[in-house]
């Protein structure tokens, strides 16, 4: 494990999605997850978020998209509320919800509306 992309990643990390939240899935690994929860925080957060070339604002759209049209509405939710952080608007949330739709299918889009709905209820966006 790289030490120093792993920092700069439980940074980016808890910046985007809280220090509360990000703790609690470190505290909760075990044996069996943690290294999954290194590696994830290292590549994903240090090597992927760590590389500026793209603002966290449009990577956060960029996620919001790509996991849409995964269908992964949990990681969606997670994101959803990272995004928020990251300055994407309800507006942006609608249009990338809009594009998922014309993309992944209706289905899809109505997926992400209810769960954005919520997420923007909960952060008193709605």
């Amino acid at each position: 494990m790289d030490e120093e992309l792993f920092k700069k990643g439980l940074e980016k990390r808890k910046a985007t999605l809280g220090s509360e939240y990000v703790q609690k899935n470190l505290d909760n690994a075990d044996d069996f997850t943690l290294p999954f929860q290194k590696a994830m925080t290292e590549w994903c957060w240090g090597f992927g978020w760590g590389d500026e070339t793209i603002n966290v604002k449009t990577r956060s759209m960029m996620n919001l998209s790509m996991i849409g049209a995964l269908g992964k509405m949990t990681e969606w939710e997670i994101h959803c509320r990272g995004a928020i952080t990251n300055g994407v608007s309800k507006e942006e949330i609608r249009a990338i919800i809009h594009v998922i739709g014309i993309y992944c299918g209706v289905p899809q889009a109505l997926e992400c509306f209810r769960v954005a709905r919520k997420v923007l209820e909960e952060n008193n966006k709605l």
